[in-house]
Formats: C-alpha cells, structure tokens, sequence
C-alpha cells in the first residue's frame, strides 16, 4: 500500500508541479504593477493627448478659429491678462467670495443639520422647509438678489451660502441620523451631560458623512460663484469672462474658464488631502 501511495503521488507530483508552471510562467498575466504603471502613464498623457487634439481641430478648418481658438491662442490670451495685472485681481476677488461663502454656509448647515438630525420637533419644523428650497438653483435668484443687495457683496456671498447651505445641511442631518442610537442611549445612562454627548458622540459619529457634503460644497461654490458674478460685479474671473465674450475675445474665455476649473480642481485636491488626515477612521 505504501508503494502504491508513493507512485500515486509521484504521478500527481509532475502535473502539479506543470500546472504551478504554467500559472506562474512570467507573460501570460500583466502583474498589477504593470496595470499601475499604465494606468499612470495614460493619466499623464491624457491632458496633453488632449491639447494636441484641440490644437489639430482649431487649425484644421473645420471649425471657426475665432468661435474655438487652438490652445496657443488661449495661453496667449491668459498670458495678456496676467501682464495687465488684472487676473490676480480677479483670482483674488473670485476666491474671497467662494471661500467666504463656503464657511459662512458650511458653518450655517452643520448647525442646522445637527439639530433638524437629532430633534425630532426641530426637524419637523425645518425640514419640509428645506426640502421645499433646496432644488431652486442659484442663478434664479439673480434678478432679485440684484434688487435686494444692488452689486454690493453682501449679494454675491449670499448666492454661495444659498448654493453651500443645503448640500452641507442634508448631509448632515442624515449623518445624524445614522450615528449608533445605542451608543446615544448608553451615553445617556451614564450620565453624560448632552453638551458633551453632542460634540463626542453625534459629531464624531456624523464626521464622515460631513466631510462628503462639505467636500461636495466645495465644487457647487465654484458653481454657484458664476451666478453670483453675474449678479453684477467689477471683479472676478467669471465676470472678466462675460466681458471678454461681450467684445468677442474668444480666447481670454476659454483661458478664464481653463483657469476656474483649474482653481476648483485644486481646491477639491488640497481639501481631499485635508479630510484625508482629519477623518483618518473613515
């Protein structure tokens, strides 16, 4: 029986071994590191495949070289308006009110979703209320922020905060309401006092959801600081675009859209890598 076992297995042993061979044999499967490798190099090569493209297009024919410029003219365009001196200024303009508004209406829906997510009474009261307001878009309230505010700031603020408020507010008040009610009532039998319970517990538990509305925010600012621009300004990137459309300018158009899609993506980046560390258990 022994002798048998052992022929058994020396029979099995060689095919194992072949097919151990086969599954290992270096070319018939692309390693991850491969796959990463090209996923890298296809994300560096997209945006200048892109230009090239752009480029080729523009000076083809086939389209209207002053409707759709070829990159270099936009570059051009840009390059003009930063020795003027007037795109800092405009960057810096643009920039106070996004970020002014994004913390005035982040601060404003954190408040206010903690409390419609853990008070019932408090929910009921607000709730429907929001809900009502929230699918009304920014820019239709153009015409009468323009009569409220004039072209003050307080009008261009108010825009942003509308645009931030209730992404931050919902998130919130679900990021509430999914906080462990055990823990809650754990808590309240050991007697910890509610201020505490709110800010250790509710908050800690709710991060998570907030720093995804928040994070939302960031990109429906910059969405929103069109509509606010158009509310009539002297400054800002989105109104030195209306002006550069008014006289045909083609070019400093798509390079001040270049520049505010550029601007929001790194926004989006640097508060990524901020939320990344501050809400590290996610």
């Amino acid at each position: 029986m022994e002798i048998g076992a052992e022929a058994i297995v020396q029979n099995q042993t060689p095919k194992r071994a072949a097919v151990t061979t086969g599954a290992d044999r270096p070319g018939r499967r692309p390693s991850s590191g491969r796959f990463r490798r090209l996923n890298v190099l296809v994300g560096v090569l997209s945006i200048p495949l892109f230009i090239i493209l752009w480029e080729l297009t523009s000076r083809s024919g086939i389209v209207n070289m002053v409707l759709f410029p070829p990159p270099t003219v936009v570059a051009a365009a840009v390059l003009e308006w930063m020795r003027s001196g007037q795109f800092f200024w405009d960057v810096a303009a643009s920039l106070y009110r996004v970020t002014a508004g994004f913390l005035l209406g982040s601060a404003l829906g954190v408040l206010l979703g903690i409390l419609t997510g853990q008070f019932p009474v408090v929910s009921s009261l607000l709730s429907p209320l929001f809900q009502i307001l929230r699918p009304i878009p920014p820019i239709a309230f153009v015409p009468i922020v323009i009569l409220w505010f004039g072209l003050s700031e307080a009008g261009k603020l108010f825009l942003v905060v509308w645009g931030v408020f209730f992404t931050v507010w919902l998130s919130t008040h679900i990021g509430v309401q999914k906080v462990d009610r055990g823990l809650i009532r754990a808590a309240l039998m050991l007697g910890t006092p509610r201020r505490q319970m709110l800010q250790e517990i509710i908050l800690l538990g709710a991060l998570p959801y907030i720093v995804v509305g928040l994070r939302t925010a960031v990109s429906i600012s910059f969405y929103t600081l069109v509509a606010a621009e158009l509310a009539g300004t002297f400054a800002g990137v989105v109104y030195r675009i209306e002006i550069a459309q008014q006289n045909l300018q083609t070019g400093q158009v798509m390079g001040g859209l270049a520049a505010l899609g550029l601007i929001s993506f790194i926004a989006d980046r640097l508060f990524a890598a901020l939320a990344e560390r501050t809400v590290w258990w996610r």
